[in-house]
């Protein structure tokens, strides 16, 4: 199938599940995870209609947008980013959604404020407690969000997560439910300078679960544009 047929398909699937959730489709964006596709890729996802692109590497991303591949969509950056390499990311892309330690909020704020720019940002909560993945645990998502709240050039939009890969549907979909809870608390304190709206999780092989548990946004590659082939690396 073409990326066209499988975002048509995505929203089918999406829209299937937010009637079921009583939600409206229209609150949740579509994001095409382009890691190892192309700049063709990423044009074709645009010209059927993707609401945003998201990239997981800084390197792929430079790249890609000195051949335009993102003209057209919003770019949100969607990996682990490295403080060395957050020079190169805020203000290229329309939000960071991987912000999961006080160390990269502060290399964020530093480089918007030089740019003299708000960056918008997700705080990323390790809702699975793992130790190879980055973000914060739940208990360590307040002081975190307490201190991005008061910076002057980031703007916290809202949560991210992953759910461990080995969960089965029934533990990422407790998972999911868990990041809503944490949503709504997180909305309850009432930031001045945190919208909180957006809920980013879901992906290829669990979106439409993350959606029936409240996700804002999806982040999609594979059940895009294909399997990756990781030999290319």
């Amino acid at each position: 199938m073409s990326i066209a047929e499988n975002i048509a398909r995505v929203r089918a699937n999406s829209a299937a599940a937010a009637k079921e959730a009583g939600r409206d489709v229209s609150e949740i964006t579509l994001v095409g995870a382009s890691k190892m596709n192309d700049a063709d890729a990423c044009r074709a996802a645009i010209a059927a209609g993707i609401d945003v692109l998201g990239e997981n590497r800084e390197q792929e991303m430079t790249k890609k947008l000195a051949e335009h591949a993102y003209d057209g969509a919003p770019l949100h950056f969607i990996g682990h980013l490295q403080r060395n390499k957050v020079k190169n990311v805020v203000g290229k892309v329309a939000m960071i959604e991987s912000v999961g330690s006080l160390e990269l909020l502060s290399a964020i704020d530093k480089q918007a404020e030089k740019l003299g720019i708000v960056q918008d940002i997700l705080l990323e909560v390790n809702i699975g407690g793992e130790e190879s993945k980055s973000g914060v645990s739940p208990e360590q998502l307040w002081p975190l969000l307490d201190t991005a709240a008061a910076q002057e050039h980031i703007r916290v939009c809202g949560l991210m997560a992953i759910p461990p890969a080995a969960a089965t549907p029934d533990e990422t979909r407790a998972f999911f439910a868990q990041m809503r809870e944490l949503l709504a608390k997180a909305v309850d304190r009432h930031y001045e300078n945190a919208k909180m709206d957006i809920l980013s999780m879901g992906m290829s092989g669990d979106y439409e679960n993350a959606i029936r548990e409240g996700a804002t946004l999806v982040r999609i590659g594979t059940a895009i544009y294909g399997e990756r082939d990781y030999s290319k690396k």
